[in-house]
């Protein structure tokens, strides 16, 4: 069969639906500044779908930083990898006031934190050694651990005696192949909003001997007494070994980095292919990358009011009897009962009737018959905004309950 003839015939999970789903569910276009009240369809919604959690990505002196360092440096400087010729002072600056930040003796900056992540797990491990990781874990991680070419166990999710046992299992693996273990985990779950339990297993290293790699983009920069991220807040910096933050969320740009003892992370520096072989970060992103961490670490009112949004919108749904499933963060997913077609038909009522514009999750993200609403808050967000998005969530609700969605058929709409 001809390659492009398979793919016609074969659009995928999601793609099947883009004929009606495109620009609407899929690929939607929101316009105007980044704020909680943009455009989208020319009409202006409420929305609840960005992770700009502190509010920096449309800050004064973030776009001031920005503007300034694309007109002394243009976009393309430093031209090359960083081993070769994309090297600079402040590269090296920001790195240093990360690894600070959260704890660590070095950090390595990463053009994305999608593939930073699959690099990371790729050059830690080796064949003779085993990957140990939760259920749950973002895409980026389970992607990376596919590349592994050794053994790998999943444990349940955030299940700790599920952990113990994986890692019963990895050690006598590792007796033979004379390898090692790493732990991955997350130190907030994305779609869920649960903490990682980060500290418990840290304490499994009194049991075995692990290294324990954490994915914490959606902790750094809102986790934590300063922000350093959801290990700070669980106590236990010094049990994690690798630590692994992106810029696309709390920061409000792009990238990430790695933190981790001054040897590892000179390890990963001078082998991670996607590094090695990618052209470095862009000075105006670096310097805008610095003057976020500046305003991240010196105006903790920002995090403050993030959670003060977070826990009255939280407060309110499940007040209203909602299921917010396990959440203990400032991700707020909201789960009620049905099928893909009410899912899109609650979507689009919460759009064109509510004003609302939030994310939709569904099969096989999450278990058939469910439906996830997320909402990600931001320091930005107002209680007039949780209110009004309350009383919808509770509208909707109740017409969900009278089979008012099944009779919507959202494909004729868009």
């Amino acid at each position: 069969m001809d390659l492009f003839e398979k793919i016609s015939k074969n659009m995928g999970p999601l793609g099947q639906h883009l004929k009606w789903s495109h620009g609407y569910f899929s690929f939607p276009k929101l316009e105007g500044d980044i704020a909680p009240h943009m455009k989208f369809r020319g009409k202006e919604h409420l929305v609840w779908s960005l992770n700009n959690y502190l509010g920096l990505a449309n800050d004064p002196e973030v776009r001031e930083a920005d503007a300034k360092a694309a007109a002394e440096f243009g976009m393309a400087y430093p031209m090359g990898a960083r081993m070769m010729s994309g090297n600079s002072n402040h590269h090296e600056a920001l790195e240093k006031d990360l690894a600070e930040f959260v704890g660590k003796q070095d950090a390595f900056l990463l053009n994305y934190g999608y593939q930073g992540m699959v690099s990371i797990i790729d050059t830690l491990v080796d064949r003779n050694d085993v990957v140990v990781y939760d259920a749950e874990s973002h895409a980026c991680i389970i992607d990376g651990v596919r590349l592994h070419m050794g053994k790998r166990f999943v444990y349940q999710h955030n299940d700790i005696d599920s952990c113990r046992k994986q890692l019963e299992r990895a050690t006598k693996l590792v007796e033979q192949t004379g390898g090692g273990i790493l732990v991955i985990t997350e130190g907030v779950f994305g779609m869920s909003g649960a903490q990682g339990k980060l500290k418990e297993i840290v304490d499994l290293k009194n049991e075995f001997n692990f290294r324990l790699l954490v994915d914490d983009a959606h902790g750094f920069g809102t986790m934590g007494k300063t922000g350093a991220g959801t290990h700070e807040a669980q106590d236990c910096i010094d049990g994690v070994d690798v630590y692994f933050g992106t810029f696309a969320k709390a920061m409000a740009g792009i990238g990430a980095f790695v933190a981790s003892t001054e040897d590892t992370v000179n390890y990963l520096r001078y082998n991670m292919r996607s590094q090695t072989f990618a052209k470095s970060l862009p000075m105006p992103m670096v310097l805008g990358l610095r003057k976020r961490l500046e305003l991240l670490k010196g105006r903790p009112e920002l995090r403050e009011r993030l959670w003060t949004v977070a826990m009255a919108l939280q407060k309110g749904l499940r007040e209203k009897g909602f299921d917010l499933g396990a959440t203990n963060s400032m991700v707020t997913p909201v789960f009620v009962k049905g099928e893909l077609s009410e899912a899109t038909a609650i979507t689009m009522d919460l759009r064109e009737n509510y004003g609302i514009f939030c994310s939709i999750v569904v099969y096989p993200v999450i278990p058939k018959g469910l439906i996830e609403l997320r909402i990600i808050p931001t320091a930005m967000h107002t209680l007039e905004d949780v209110e009004r998005t309350v009383s919808a969530f509770s509208e909707v609700k109740e017409k969900l309950n009278q089979g008012f969605y099944k009779e919507m058929n959202p494909a004729l709409s868009v």
